[in-house]
């Protein structure tokens, strides 16, 4: 077993006790997390509640509706809890939004517009993210929806979705600023922020060089930028550059295969420290269209230009991270109409990603980062006998271990050997896998010949 597999169990079975003041929603909070990080077909409340042996969906609706517990708390712990297993100073926050499909209007922020998820217009929740990835793994720590214009002028619409009414207008700029300030003012380490052309803003890049982080941010080749005595587009400035300084770099394989492009950049205008300095970086395709993005960098001025270039690519790692949330923890599952509804189901399933990430199920390939931290539905029954064991209080006052944050005992919870895996006969084409730990058991039954 890895050796920090002791370690998150106990963090993660002790990180939602300080959030409740009842311990029915703590408790029913545990369930949930077991119910997304289980294999139900669909993460929504009936299909959750069947799995969790409850006979309505009332118990979830209530936890995600009407009980009393802070969401934003809750995303304080998992950015504590995801940062600190998956932690490295060299580490690069990036930003990123994703839709959710709807089909009412009743849902907070709802509206039609173009969704990239389904690839057209459509009605849909946008939400922005940010994701913390590093050598280790990749996970999303924090979250916030998107409210147009037209919602927060409507106070009466923003009343019967639950928005609070102190919510003024923030752009999705706005809102990916104030997730990287909760991570500067977290501690979070980190050294580089990336980002598409939504979150490349002067406003931005003037923000984290206050702050003394590095950036490689998407900008819209149209922008004009500052070299020498006058300005020019970034497409522009592209022309200029002349061919001996372009680089071909391989930046090994993403979630779309491998990722070969021509590269380089220009330093343009800046009032930084002599010790930083600013670029345009500019990647260009290897295919017949030679296709072009733009970036403006600030970063040391010794940076070399592979790490600008492995920093812009980087991105691909978030999307990773939407499609496994959304396939394997319901992230976009939900079925709940509110502002709160949408952060706690939300931030919920975010720290069932985190788990499946910082979890270690299988020992750490040695080839690709994607391949090092990909989820594999084969490893469940692995991974839902932990996530059983962390939720379980009587379970682990049994074992004498406390569920009170810091008193933690990670002996108890994580044996050097896997547990024996027992497996039995039912139907044809169907095995019942019972994975035993101690004198606990989690049994499920799953449509496959092999375990």
């Amino acid at each position: 077993m890895p050796r920090r597999m002791g370690f998150n169990i106990c963090r993660v079975g002790s990180l939602l006790r300080p959030l409740f003041a009842r311990g029915e929603a703590w408790q029913r909070a545990r369930r949930y997390l077991r119910g997304l990080t289980s294999e139900v077909r669909r993460k929504n409340s009936w299909q959750l509640a069947e799995q969790l042996g409850d006979a309505t969906p009332y118990g979830i609706q209530n936890l995600l509706g009407r009980a009393s517990w802070s969401a934003d708390a809750l995303r304080d712990s998992l950015r504590s809890y995801a940062c600190e297993a998956l932690a490295d100073s060299q580490a690069v926050l990036i930003l990123d939004e994703t839709g959710f499909l709807k089909k009412g209007t009743k849902s907070a922020g709802v509206a039609r517009r173009y969704s990239g998820t389904a690839g057209r217009l459509e009605t849909c929740q946008i939400g922005v993210f940010l994701a913390y990835a590093s050598s280790q793994g990749c996970a999303l720590i924090d979250r916030e929806l998107y409210l147009p214009k037209a919602w927060i002028e409507d106070r009466p619409r923003c009343r019967e979705a639950g928005i609070p009414e102190n919510r003024g207008f923030s752009t999705k700029l706005e809102l990916a600023q104030a997730m990287l300030a909760r991570a500067i003012q977290a501690g979070v380490p980190f050294a580089w922020v990336t980002g598409d052309e939504v979150y490349g803003a002067s406003t931005l890049r003037r923000f984290l060089e206050e702050h003394g982080k590095n950036y490689v941010l998407a900008v819209s080749r149209t922008l004009k930028l500052s070299r020498g005595f006058s300005q020019r587009t970034a497409e522009r400035l592209a022309d200029e550059i002349p061919a001996s300084r372009w680089r071909t770099i391989d930046l090994g394989p993403g979630s779309k295969g491998d990722r070969r492009s021509r590269f380089a950049r220009l330093e343009i205008n800046h009032d930084l420290q002599p010790t930083r300095n600013r670029w345009l970086l500019v990647r260009e395709s290897l295919e017949e269209d030679r296709a072009r993005s733009y970036y403006v960098a600030g970063a040391p001025s010794r940076t070399r230009l592979r790490k600008l270039a492995e920093i812009a690519g980087s991105r691909w790692r978030v999307e990773q991270a939407f499609e496994e949330a959304k396939g394997e923890v319901g992230l976009d599952e939900y079925e709940v109409r509110s502002f709160e509804g949408w952060q706690r189901h939300v931030t919920l399933s975010l720290l069932a990603h985190a788990m499946l990430i910082v979890l270690p199920t299988r020992p750490a390939s040695r080839t690709s980062p994607r391949k090092k931290r990909r989820i594999d539905s084969s490893e469940y029954p692995r991974v839902e006998t932990l996530a059983s064991e962390l939720f379980e209080p009587r379970r682990a006052a049994r074992l004498g271990v406390s569920s009170e944050p810091l008193a933690l005992q990670p002996s108890a919870l994580c044996p050097s050997v896997p547990p024996p895996l027992q497996t039995t006969k039912t139907t044809p084409g169907e095995r019942s896998t019972t994975v035993v730990l101690d004198t606990f058991a989690f049994d499920r039954r799953c449509k496959r010949k092999d375990y």
